[in-house]
């Protein structure tokens, strides 16, 4: 079993930003939210940052986002990502294991809710697998962004049986287009 250390954070610190940066511009060279996204999310109170260390150092990052909805509240992991050298060796389990037991126990999370592309290649089907192997389950509907290229699709891990999908996996949708509207959102003035 690795040893991790999960580090959350709802206030900016640009010290742990810097460490934990280049494993995110590495895993999201395009499409990532820029830092002044990122900073604004976290002074709304919208999002948290989570960084993986072991021995101090940065070993995966992610973003994620609360979103209540009628069944309860739900964990949006907007991003995840895990160095590139530590891929395939288990942490990326480990980090996610450790931010769904975070949120479980700070926030009573009753799913995570998480968009993968949905793509045909060798890279889409490790990503789809990665999930999958750690319970959530790919739903069937392709949702197209207006603003991006290439299509995705929802996928659910349930942490209690009330939590299913109850469509197609387009009302998953509902959650991650709120969370990621409000990222957007120009702050109040």
């Amino acid at each position: 079993m690795m040893n991790m250390e999960l580090i959350t954070i709802t206030h900016w610190d640009d010290k742990l930003w810097r460490s934990i940066e280049p494993v995110y511009r590495e895993a999201f060279p395009s499409g990532a939210k820029p830092e002044g996204i990122l900073r604004s999310m976290l002074d709304r109170g919208i999002a948290h940052i989570h960084a993986g260390l072991i021995d101090g150092q940065a070993a995966a990052m992610a973003v994620t986002g609360m979103v209540d909805g009628a069944e309860g509240k739900r964990l949006i992991i907007d991003y995840l990502a895990v160095s590139r050298e530590l891929r395939g060796r288990g942490a990326g389990t480990v980090f996610l294991d450790l931010i769904i037991d975070w949120a479980k126990q700070t926030n009573n999370v009753l799913g995570v809710i998480i968009e993968a592309e949905s793509g045909s290649s060798e890279t889409h089907a490790q990503r789809i697998h990665f999930w999958e192997k750690n319970g959530f389950i790919l739903t069937p509907y392709v949702h197209q962004y207006i603003w991006v290229p290439e299509p995705y699709q929802a996928m659910l891990k349930p942490l209690e049986q009330s939590v299913q999908v109850e469509d197609n996996g387009e009302s998953l949708f509902r959650y991650i287009n709120n969370f990621h509207k409000k990222a957007y959102r120009p702050p109040a003035k």
